[in-house]
């Protein structure tokens, strides 16, 4: 069992499907753990059909249940962990008025609380196989905001310093386990897409000229471009990376 294995949360589809094709032709076996059990192993085929080493497991990041026993999967099927992409999460839209407590409660139970226990049941496995790499999936909006975002935006500053947090705690245990954060600006995913589909024109006209049409690049960005970047924070190129925080967003945060 020496491969080097990478579970990735939201791995069926998007930029967790990306940072899986990336990680596999790094050489990884790759676990993608989705909710969407039926495309993460539609996946997982395409994959296999390829000659790149996957599996799949069902997991709810905001069931505490479902980790335990998906960390379980991966240690009695794989023996080892060495690398957690914890990429899975929800976008929903609103300001301070129209966001209700309830989807408030919700993004956060899946951006927030799904990254904790990723890597509060990830990262023992992770030392008992001599260390690794977490890499947590924030936003821009984890640095900067915009008003229709207020619970997105808030669920993603709270991974953004959650994840210096876990880096510190790791360091000072000196456990082998690096921990990141990646700053995605705005990539055509289907999440991006389909909130975008689905919001009327008279609000996403504008909501888009003020973020992707002030992106200095002038483009959204493609899955396998944040893929390529999560294959180098999983790699030993940047194994003096911990606490750190990478923006991939086209020049739009350095304004």
């Amino acid at each position: 069992m020496s491969q080097k294995v990478a579970l990735i949360t939201g791995g069926a589809s998007g930029i967790g499907l990306a940072a899986a094709d990336a990680l596999a032709r790094a050489g990884h076996h790759v676990v993608l753990a989705d909710i969407q059990a039926e495309a993460a192993n539609a996946a997982v085929e395409t994959f296999r059909s390829q000659q790149l080493s996957a599996s799949a497991v069902q997991l709810d990041v905001s069931s505490e249940e479902t980790w335990r026993s998906a960390i379980e999967t991966v240690e009695r099927e794989q023996g080892r962990l060495d690398v957690l992409v914890n990429n899975a999460g929800i976008g929903e839209g609103g300001t301070l008025e129209s966001t209700s407590l309830e989807t408030f409660n919700r993004v956060m139970a899946i951006n927030v609380n799904g990254v904790f226990l990723g890597c509060k049941y990830a990262i023992p496995l992770m030392e008992r196989s001599g260390g690794g790499s977490v890499i947590n999936v924030s936003s821009i909006f984890g640095i900067v905001a915009d008003q229709l975002t207020v619970a997105y935006s808030a669920s993603k500053g709270a991974v953004r310093t959650m994840t210096k947090a876990v880096a510190l705690d790791c360091a000072s245990r000196n456990s082998g386990v690096r921990v990141n954060s990646i700053h995605p600006g705005f990539i055509e995913t289907p999440m991006v897409m389909g909130a975008a589909a689905v919001t009327p024109a008279e609000i996403i006209e504008p909501y888009v000229a003020r973020t992707v049409g002030q992106t200095p690049m002038g483009r959204f960005g493609q899955p396998d471009e944040l893929g390529d970047v999560i294959a180098f924070l999983a790699s030993d190129a940047s194994r003096f990376m911990t606490g750190s925080e990478v923006t991939v967003d086209g020049g739009f945060t350095a304004r």
